[in-house]
């Protein structure tokens, strides 16, 4: 079970209190991972937690500047952000039934039953 950060604001208390305990389990990983640099703009922050242009868009749906830190976050733009977090974040999973180990494909790098281009000498 996560417990809430002790430095993350009222604003992150209240939107954590919205959530189930699977979200907010979730939730606490996005705010620790925003708020690991807290002197650091919500732009490049977001960056390295949303993929291509999304951290961007996120910035741009919620009417921010890049150089907005998280801490000035309400609790409505930390669920908001969450929701866009999770929506284009991958899902961890422990792999898939009926398959090998989760890792590789297969042992020489290519898909299943895909065989390596020959290589004429």
């Amino acid at each position: 079970m996560s417990r809430p950060l002790r430095s993350s604001g009222p604003a992150v208390t209240a939107a954590r209190a919205t959530l189930s305990a699977d979200d907010a389990a979730a939730f606490d990983r996005l705010v620790s991972a925003v708020l690991a640099s807290p002197g650091t703009a919500l732009g490049p922050a977001l960056r390295a937690q949303l993929p291509g242009p999304s951290g961007v868009r996120w910035l741009r749906t919620a009417g921010l500047p890049p150089t907005t830190r998280a801490a000035a976050l309400t609790a409505e733009q930390w669920l908001s952000l969450y929701r866009c977090w999770s929506s284009v974040a991958p899902v961890p999973h422990t792999g898939r039934p009926g398959r090998g180990a989760v890792g590789r494909p297969s042992a020489h790098g290519h898909a299943p039953g895909a065989l390596a281009a020959p290589r004429w000498h």
